[in-house]
């Protein structure tokens, strides 16, 4: 079921969406554009519906800044105007399409429809986390290399998701993948909410872009984040001991502690890159350096060791990379 995110003030208009589009999407109905960009940054929707008639000024300049974000670009939205008068308002809005408020009723199914195919067919996002996926990460990281910015990468992997997967289900497997985007999402965006990235590379991987002097900070944030949260989505018999039995590979059952977050993170500040293999390559041993280790734990390619959970310690080992 697609969720639509729908922002008008008009009851008539909400309650005739309603009872057109309920019975197969999700509606969250909000009145101002706020309260419906703090839903928008930690799950992002389908569709957005804007009801442009009793839209303020200040509202579409918001609306514009949450496009210009390369995590929110592909958002669609779907405008609603009283009538031909209003189209100027296109040349000053990021909206994919329009409908006009004397034909909602006759056309507002087949215009929400549309909206929701043309997204999918034009950009690739996770089904589950709603991220972008592999085609535009590494475009926004080549991106930014041939603009020659200073940035950090950093790749983020789950430890032990398979045991928990296989142990209780693709059902709730889905919720940790679905809680790890909403999380990683909003702790970068609430330290960096311009010209940041996050994406989902597939499975239980992650990568997330950023400023070089914040990645870190986000890092740890989003390490402890995730060991606070993450026992919570298991059964109380297993939290409380703090392992689940469940297969490896081989078919035999096994011991496996609580899922912990592993995070590998380059940058163009740190090393010179040119294609945007070689910094996820880089990324990615700094990550599969990260899981020797116990624990949700974080490696950067420098002269530095860091270490998240209740405390943080340094050291000035070479990592390899």
């Amino acid at each position: 079921m697609n969720t639509i995110a729908i922002l008008s003030q008009d009851p008539v208009v909400f309650n005739m969406l309603e009872r057109f589009l309920k019975p197969k999407h999700h509606l969250i109905v909000f009145r101002t554009m706020p309260a419906a960009l703090d839903y928008i940054y930690s799950t992002i929707p389908e569709l957005m519906i804007l009801d442009i008639r009793s839209t303020k000024s200040s509202c579409i300049s918001l609306l514009n800044q949450l496009k210009e974000d390369p995590i929110f670009s592909q958002l669609p939205v779907l405008a609603i105007f009283e009538n031909t008068s209003q189209l100027e308002l296109l040349q000053n809005i990021y909206v994919e399409d329009y409908i006009f408020r004397n034909i909602l009723e006759q056309e507002i199914i087949a215009r929400v429809n549309l909206c929701i195919r043309r997204a999918k067919r034009i950009v690739e996002l996770n089904p589950l986390t709603r991220l972008p996926g592999n085609n535009a990460i590494n475009r926004q990281i080549q991106e930014r290399l041939d603009r020659k910015v200073p940035f950090a990468l950093a790749y983020a992997d789950l430890d032990y998701f398979k045991p928990y997967n296989d142990k209780y289900g693709f059902s709730r497997g889905d919720e940790v993948i679905k809680f790890t985007g909403r999380l990683i999402l909003n702790l970068v965006n609430e330290k960096q909410n311009k010209d940041n990235f996050v994406g989902h590379i597939g499975g239980d991987d992650y990568i997330f872009i950023m400023a070089p002097e914040f990645i870190i900070e986000t890092s740890e944030r989003i390490i402890r984040a995730f060991d606070q949260i993450i026992p919570t989505f298991y059964d109380e018999e297993d939290r409380r001991k703090g392992i689940i039995l469940s297969k490896d590979r081989q078919g035999k059952e096994q011991t496996y502690p609580i899922i912990g977050i592993s995070i590998g993170i380059t940058g163009s500040h740190l090393r010179t890159f040119c294609h945007y293999g070689e910094m996820t390559g880089v990324a990615s041993t700094m990550k599969s350096l990260s899981k020797q280790d116990a624990g949700s734990i974080y490696r950067i390619d420098q002269r530095q060791k860091i270490v998240s959970t209740d405390a943080v310690s340094t050291d000035n080992n070479v990592l390899d990379g």
